[in-house]
């Protein structure tokens, strides 16, 4: 460790750009053609084409190292545990989708087959992702109402409104899994990077903030027609509130006891989590009471509860997408690629790092991309990741995706066999179930005080997304975020916060002097920073924020004293001007007057000429024969741009100009 009196010391060579060149000669590199990119794109060889079966099959890696005598017991285990939860939250956020609540252990099992063979990540959880039933949820209810006629869509006629709010589902999870499948194939994983944390928190808090108006008609036993659009949330918790005299009170005492006693052992399963050799499974456990219970005092006809019902027993045979659908929902279609994309990839992220492997987010694309496709041919709805199902499976042992292949059988096992023995289940259990795991993301809103205090422009990111999101719908609400996001980039840059450093007393460190108050300036000197490129968007911004720091506008002082050399040409010339010993101008006779208009005004633009004169002019100092020039109280002006990566033409143009 170094103490504080070691300093280090580089000492090397000024050189300017030019004179560097020179001394150093540089190395030719010769750049490759776009003829050469395309040939090296289309050359086929071997490894080439064990790379290529390498990244589209990403199986194929981790199966050739897997250790079945000490992963295996561990990846049933977490398969287990995470299929009940899958299996739950499926039946659960089905209703966030509008769907009948079968149709979520769908999701729970196709995307997580093909999710097997060709995703990256071999930790997360695929199936049902809250935001994502929601966003379906919002494009169902737009096309098929709870009241009324469903859209003028060909395909509709002699369907239920089950069934064509199925088409709806299936038709928008196709759209999408298009979207994220063509963005993989043109390496478009990048898009993810426009996507901020400070986004996503606060459009995932607008979600849950829509999920848990979208549960309180379910919780409370009411009957809400599902809308959409904009001010949708106003308009539904105005229709909840008009009829809350009539609140089914057997729902309400089931999703309390439910929450409390969810949220209580989760508690003990987060302190005691190092004791445990799994979580308890409470939302398993109390769904089954509540089944039982339902079943034995007959909930549905004694006190008018609405349950689950009769269960799709096996699988449908596949359907293709509607188009007509397709085209309606393809402005909402893009959204839900982005957030799926972006929620599962920042999860898998998380644990790739912490097991030292990596994931591609083109191949995460491509993986669902294809599930997404594969599923809605057999009816399922947008499949992404929920933070708390893959935290289980990555803290019940498993180690690959056999976990999630075993938890998608769990789910296949129910649809084929036990699916009956859900049909009792109350709704408002599984309302309460979504409630009670809302608790992460609703307390994202904690996170607004510290942006604040740390970076207001996320701040505001965050403010804004969130509160347009709740307001314009989730699709809406993203495209402002994302506006909003991209703006803040550019004032960043188009209005950095430019400093004048100066030195920490007793150290060798520079910082803001307006920042500290033991500091210390060199006498004469100035050290300016900007922490941002210079371009033409900033280049007047920096040019003003510099002038104000050093005091003057040093194209006045150049005109000043070039104006003031020639009239001290003029003086000693006529011998109004005469020099001491000393070297210091005097005085002779009468100091003769000059016109400005025998100035050219081009001319004094011009870097001041000494070479003539018999002595050096010190501006600072009293002048003679009322000469009057500002003075400028520093002589060194020191640019600090260790923080710009560029500087265009406009800002090169700019800073020649700032010069005396």
């Amino acid at each position: 460790m170094d103490t504080p009196d070691q300093y280090y010391v580089v000492a090397r060579p000024l050189y300017s750009e030019d004179s560097f060149k020179e001394t150093y000669e540089k190395i030719y590199r010769q750049r490759k053609t776009m003829l050469d990119h395309v040939k090296d794109y289309f050359t086929c060889d071997s490894k080439r084409v064990k790379n290529a079966a390498l990244s589209l099959l990403p199986i194929i890696g981790w199966m050739r190292i897997y250790r079945v005598k000490e992963w295996l017991l561990n990846d049933v285990v977490s398969g287990v545990s995470t299929g009940l939860v899958a299996v739950l939250q499926g039946l659960a956020f089905s209703l966030l989708a509008s769907l009948p609540p079968s149709y979520g252990l769908y999701t729970a099992f196709f995307p997580v087959i093909m999710y097997f063979f060709l995703g990256t990540s071999r930790h997360i959880s695929v199936g049902s992702f809250p935001v994502l039933s929601l966003m379906v949820g919002q494009v169902v209810t737009r096309l098929v109402p709870d009241t009324g006629p469903p859209a003028n869509i060909t395909g509709f006629e002699g369907l239920s409104r089950d069934e064509q709010r199925v088409i709806v589902a299936s038709s928008v999870t196709f759209l999408t899994g298009l979207f994220q499948l063509g963005m993989g194939l043109l390496q478009a994983g990048f898009i993810v990077l426009y996507l901020s944390d400070t986004l996503v928190s606060g459009f995932t808090t607008a979600a849950a903030v829509h999920i848990l108006v979208s549960q309180l008609k379910f919780v409370l036993g009411l009957i809400v027609p599902g809308l959409s659009g904009p001010l949708s949330i106003i308009y539904t918790l105005e229709k909840i509130f008009s009829q809350i005299t009539s609140t089914n009170i057997c729902d309400l005492v089931m999703s309390i006891v439910i929450m409390l006693a969810v949220f209580v052992v989760k508690i003990v399963n987060d302190k005691c989590k190092s004791k445990l050799p799994v979580p308890i499974p409470i939302e398993v456990i109390m769904t089954i009471i509540a089944c039982g219970v339902s079943y034995g005092f007959n909930f549905k006809k004694r006190f008018r509860v609405d349950v689950v019902g009769q269960m799709v027993k096996g699988y449908e045979s596949p359907i293709p997408p509607n188009v007509e659908v397709m085209e309606s929902s393809l402005v909402e279609a893009i959204p839900m690629a982005i957030v799926g994309f972006a929620v599962a990839f920042s999860v898998a992220k998380v644990y790739a790092v912490k097991h030292d492997y990596v994931i591609d987010g083109n191949q995460e694309l491509v993986a669902f991309g294809a599930s997404n496709i594969f599923g809605a041919s057999f009816r399922s709805f947008v499949a992404s990741t929920a933070l708390s199902r893959s935290a289980v499976q990555e803290s019940t042992g498993g180690k690959t995706q056999i976990a999630g292949l075993l938890s998608a059988m769990m789910a296949m096992i129910v649809t084929v066999a036990i699916g009956f023995l859900l049909e009792p289940l109350p709704k408002s259990v599984l309302g309460a179930l979504v409630i009670v795991n809302l608790k992460g993301m609703l307390l994202q809103v904690t996170e607004v005080p510290y942006l604040w205090r740390r970076d207001r422009p996320d701040c505001v990111v965050w403010l804004v997304t969130c509160v347009a999101s709740i307001l314009l719908g989730l699709d809406l609400g993203l495209a402002v975020g994302l506006g909003i996001e991209l703006l803040t980039v550019v004032f960043r840059t188009q209005f950095p916060r430019c400093s004048v450093l100066a030195n920490i007393s007793g150290t060798d460190l520079y910082r803001d002097r307006k920042d500290y108050i033991c500091i210390s300036e060199p006498k004469g000197v100035m050290i300016f920073r900007i922490p941002s490129p210079l371009f033409f968007a900033n280049i007047e911004f920096f040019r003003k924020k510099l002038t104000e720091a050093v005091g003057f506008s040093p194209l006045r002082v150049l005109r000043k004293r070039n104006k003031a050399l020639r009239k001290i040409r003029k003086m000693l010339k006529k011998g109004a001007l005469q020099v001491t010993k000393r070297g210091v101008l005097t005085t002779g006779s009468s100091p003769t007057e000059e016109s400005d208009s025998d100035s050219k005004m081009e001319d004094l633009d011009l870097p001041s000429d000494y070479s003539d004169l018999p002595v050096q002019v010190n501006w600072n100092s009293q002048l003679p024969g009322n000469i009057c020039v500002p003075r400028v109280p520093i002589h060194s002006l020191i640019l600090d741009f260790a923080a710009v990566s560029f500087l265009d033409m406009s800002a090169m143009k700019g800073l020649k100009t700032w010069t005396f």
